[in-house]
């Protein structure tokens, strides 16, 4: 069944769409990757157009499907280790947290398919050992989750991690899973992940020493980032720090924070 090409009015709608369902302000130009992620589901449905996919979304009868749209809209680039000074930061805080003989729970709050909490992972578990440290992550996107708890990955994703923690807490594929690594058992079962939408409001998640949350605001306006950061900052304890991507900032976003360091900021 020929598919009818996706028009700038239905664009639109889906612009409005995923701005309603996950607060993302999705640019102008971006046709092209809509219409890419979402073709397979209006061949799968038989329909012959996207504002035919459209109506099907707006029905509460189909909110698996829409679960699965905003999984193909949603952007979800990620690889181990990513900014290697908020990982030397972290470090340091656990280094701090051993001495004293206390606990840490750090949250990466845009988990993706699990890089970002496994690395955090890595780094507790290398200081603190089986002491009591905890790991969260979360994301709007079902699909990116269950790969996640796998912790199943491409060799070629492992060349960010330290030679001596790859061989700590990840295994080698043999045979018919050569070139594939997998998190070791011990460090995945550390990870809890969850399914949660950042521009919703919150559930009881406790607080955090760290609250990693990159490369997300870029997708979201002025508004939506000025609320997102309120919420999140309830959950971060004081003296603790929230971590975002080195092309974003808080200027006119909160000033209640202080500015550690280039996207690294401390709560009084």
């Amino acid at each position: 069944m020929a598919v009818v090409a996706l028009t700038d009015k239905e664009f639109t709608q889906f612009q409005r769409f995923i701005y309603d369902a996950a607060g993302i302000s999705m640019a102008n130009g971006k046709q092209a990757l809509v219409s890419g992620r979402l073709a397979k589901r209006l061949a799968h449905h038989q329909l012959k157009s996207y504002g035919d996919y459209l109506r099907m979304l707006e029905n509460r009868d189909h909110s698996r499907e829409l679960q699965i749209a905003v999984d193909l809209l949603t952007t979800n680039e990620t690889y181990f280790f990513r900014e290697p000074k908020h990982f030397a930061l972290l470090r340091e805080l656990a280094e701090q947290a051993r001495v004293a003989r206390r606990g840490m729970r750090v949250w990466s709050a845009a988990s993706s398919t699990g890089e970002e909490p496994y690395s955090i992972a890595m780094v507790l578990a290398d200081v603190l050992g089986d002491g009591a440290w905890e790991v969260l992550g979360t994301d709007i996107s079902t699909r990116v989750l269950e790969r996640a708890r796998l912790g199943h990955y491409a060799m070629e994703r492992a060349s960010g991690i330290p030679v001596d923690l790859l061989r700590r807490f990840c295994l080698k594929g043999q045979g018919k899973e050569a070139g594939t690594m997998l998190v070791a058992k011990a460090l995945r079962q550390r990870v809890q992940f969850m399914h949660l939408n950042l521009n919703q409001h919150l559930p009881k998640l406790g607080s955090f020493d760290v609250i990693f949350l990159r490369n997300v605001m870029i997708y979201f306006n002025l508004e939506t980032k000025r609320q997102l950061v309120a919420r999140l900052l309830m959950h971060l304890r004081p003296g603790g720090y929230l971590l975002i991507g080195h092309s974003e900032t808080l200027n006119d976003i909160n000033d209640t924070l202080q500015a550690v360091a280039p996207s690294i900021y401390r709560k009084p």
